[in-house]
């Protein structure tokens, strides 16, 4: 559909972007980036500006939603770089050939959706040297996400609890887990089963 609406002269390309966007939900790209991954793994060439148009006819088919980047401490958005998500895991999967199951990724991308129905405004959180999964706005009040499949090793644990122990804001910091046995709160930092609050 996308190729005949938008006369697209190379199907080739936008079929290798549709391939990369699907294996790398959850990581931080940016046009040029995706351009030279495809180059060197695939042999495409093809440039910054007509992946640009092809990553908005992705977007424009609901394929795909860009999650822009905000700086929490300086309260600005950057450019670049952005993440990419499905709007259809299940699309996703297929398209993959159910390969790549990588778990945190594919969860980070069922909250991203989710966010987005109950109406957040929906942001990647930088704040100072680490990163947050979501920093999630709605009537003015923020909300800030850690994802991950598993919680119970240690080192995994103070690696999501990182980026919350550094801001110093008093809105509510969720980290969102597969496993049940590190639910609680630590210090004002929620770490919730992501089931039970899909289903909240």
């Amino acid at each position: 559909d996308i190729i005949e609406r938008k006369k697209i002269e190379y199907p080739n390309e936008l079929s290798q972007i549709l391939d990369l966007l699907c294996s790398s939900i959850g990581s931080l790209s940016n046009p040029s980036k995706i351009a030279d991954t495809i180059r060197s793994k695939k042999g495409v060439k093809v440039s910054a500006n007509t992946l640009k148009s092809y990553l908005e006819y992705l977007e424009d088919a609901f394929l795909f939603c860009e999650c822009k980047r905000y700086d929490v401490k300086g309260k600005a958005y950057f450019e670049y770089p952005m993440k990419y998500y499905c709007e259809d895991i299940g699309l996703r999967n297929a398209r993959t050939g159910f390969r790549q199951m990588e778990m945190t990724h594919i969860i980070e991308n069922i909250v991203y959706l989710e966010l987005l129905r109950r109406r957040y405004r929906v942001n990647i959180g930088k704040y100072e040297n680490t990163e947050i999964d979501f920093v999630a706005q709605k009537q003015g009040e923020i909300t800030y996400f850690q994802v991950t499949a598993d919680m119970t090793s240690e080192e995994t644990f103070q690696r999501e609890m990182r980026p919350f122990t550094n801001i110093r804001d008093n809105y509510p910091k969720i980290v969102l887990t597969l496993d049940h046995f590190s639910s609680g709160n630590y210090d004002g930092i929620q770490v919730v089963n992501v089931m039970d609050w899909l289903l909240d």
